[in-house]
């Protein structure tokens, strides 16, 4: 029986680096751990991924069911990282589960220099802590802002719009 992507599962390829893989929607995707992460970056780099065009965060509250292949722990945070061969024009995605106790992983930056800002976004909005990142301040909430908006738990509200010069609210 075909899975929800479409692919039986005896086509999913196994192990890349050591890491778990699988397939979704034909694209291939390595599940890091956060141990893992950094070294499988290393070595997908050294493959030819030069080339990262996304990095983000997920906030999987209310979906910690979800689908993955075995022998990865579903965590309620992950990290997506898009990677792309331009030599091999090939695509990669790496997944990284990241537990809510210990919102860490390593940064990417010294191998992929663009992710400076998306690393930040995601401190930012989901409050995962890059470590080793040369700046990992807030980019898009003002720095006395408390809490990360992007997590399923964050309080639904009005949040004013503040700008510079202009005569405070009546």
């Amino acid at each position: 029986m075909d899975e929800p992507d479409g692919l039986p599962p005896e086509e999913e390829p196994a192990l890349i680096h050591g890491a778990i893989s699988s397939l979704s929607r034909g694209q291939l995707v390595v599940h890091a751990t956060q141990d893992n992460y950094l070294d499988l970056v290393g070595s997908l780099y050294d493959d030819g991924y030069r080339v990262c065009v996304d990095l983000t965060g997920v906030d999987y509250l209310m979906h910690m069911e979800r689908r993955l292949p075995a022998g990865v722990q579903a965590e309620r945070f992950e990290v997506a990282v898009n990677l792309l061969s331009t030599e091999a024009r090939r695509r990669i995605r790496v997944r990284a589960q990241v537990p809510e106790a210990d919102l860490r992983l390593p940064s990417i930056f010294h191998l992929h220099p663009t992710v400076e800002v998306m690393e930040r976004e995601t401190y930012d909005m989901f409050g995962i802590v890059f470590t080793d990142h040369p700046d990992l301040s807030r980019i898009l909430m003002p720095d006395d802002w408390e809490g990360h908006p992007l997590r399923k738990d964050f309080g639904i509200g009005r949040i004013p719009v503040q700008f510079k010069g202009a005569p405070p609210a009546r």
